[in-house]
């Protein structure tokens, strides 16, 4: 059976951790790189209902596209979101493994997923760096244009818009998107949808899950599927 480091090789060999933005955080949260894995459960988010599934299936790592851990830890105990979810990971031999914004930009990652489940095509990045649910209502404004150019950022991008814009495109596809840009986009000349973050990163995890099952086909990988994206809508 494979390590958690080999495993930790094969994904940021796809991923690399220098392609990570400088306040990211990424790899190995929790664990040992010496333990050996016979069951991985891949999810979007770090959560108490992935960490539950992962034990209910006997997995030893989790890997997520989200990070458990932003910020330094000066403490692991229970008063704290982060330090109950860092104590379940320990009592219970589970692993926490997380590839960030360096899966959002890497070649094949979040980006290139999502433009190919919205089927678009001639795809070129916006920004070169690095080496190399059912039910939820979209947010959108309308500016008039056809779609002739779409751009798109799985995930929080607003901050994009003008980069978007000086690209010459006339839609963007991203979420987390806040009233004003809405306001702006319009007057602007940019067709603007919110498409939500869980639903504009989610496709990812089926990358992820490919690899893993590439490089280890003896090694059982689920998709958790107990969680979703924890939005409701009335």
């Amino acid at each position: 059976m494979a390590t958690i480091r080999e495993i930790y090789n094969v994904l940021f060999d796809f991923a690399p951790a220098d392609m990570k933005l400088d306040w990211d955080n990424v790899g190995l949260a929790c664990g040992h790189f010496d333990a050996e894995v016979h069951k991985i459960l891949v999810a979007l988010d770090p959560m108490p209902d992935v960490f539950e599934e992962a034990k209910a299936r006997s997995c030893e790592l989790v890997v997520t596209h989200h990070p458990l851990l932003f910020q330094g830890v000066k403490q692991v105990n229970s008063d704290t979101y982060a330090g109950n979810c860092l104590l379940y990971l320990i009592e219970n031999s589970i692993a926490a493994m997380n590839l960030h914004t360096n899966l959002d930009c890497c070649p094949g990652g979040v980006n290139d997923v999502l433009a190919a489940k919205l089927g678009l095509e001639h795809v070129e990045i916006l920004h070169p760096m690095g080496t190399d649910r059912q039910g939820p209502g979209v947010r959108f404004a309308d500016a008039g244009k056809s779609v002739r150019k779409v751009a798109v950022g799985g995930g929080s991008c607003g901050s994009e818009i003008d980069a978007v814009l000086a690209a010459g495109c006339d839609t963007f596809v991203t979420a987390d998107l806040k009233y004003n840009q809405f306001e702006e986009a319009k007057y602007r000349g940019l067709n603007l949808i919110d498409a939500g973050h869980f639903e504009t990163e989610n496709p990812v995890c089926e990358v992820l899950e490919r690899i893993l099952r590439e490089a280890y086909p003896e090694i059982p990988v689920f998709r958790a599927q107990k969680h979703h994206d924890e939005t409701q809508f009335l």
